[in-house]
């Protein structure tokens, strides 16, 4: 007796079965509001919230101070870089430093 060969399976697809895709968008809780009243499109979107959130202005002086410290530690940095014996002078108001690697190591972090 030959053994019979089963049917080919069929797939179902369910991008057009529009009633098991929105089973699936339920179960997956994709798609209905949330207790905000946000519509998620994806599970993703719910997950990690909606960007519209953090679209948040600063205020212009906060643009203006970090505007203001970063050239302020640019400057710093640079003068520690290319003239270590004024900065240390200038801060100091002692003699001469009698090694200026510290001083530019310190320009280099500021730098950087």
């Amino acid at each position: 007796m030959a053994a019979k060969q089963p049917p080919p399976l069929m797939k179902k697809h369910s991008q057009t079965d529009l009633v098991s895709r929105l089973k699936t968008r339920k179960i997956l809780g994709v798609g209905g509001e949330d207790d905000d009243g946000e519509v998620h499109r994806s599970k993703i979107s719910q997950v990690l919230g909606n960007e519209i959130k953090f679209a948040v202005r600063e205020p212009l002086g906060l643009r203006v101070w970090q505007l203001v410290s970063a050239v302020m530690f640019s400057g710093v940095a640079i003068m520690a870089l290319a003239f270590p014996d004024q900065l240390f002078d200038a801060i100091f108001e002692e003699e001469s430093v009698s090694s200026k690697t510290p001083i530019r190591l310190y320009g280099g972090a500021l730098l950087s």
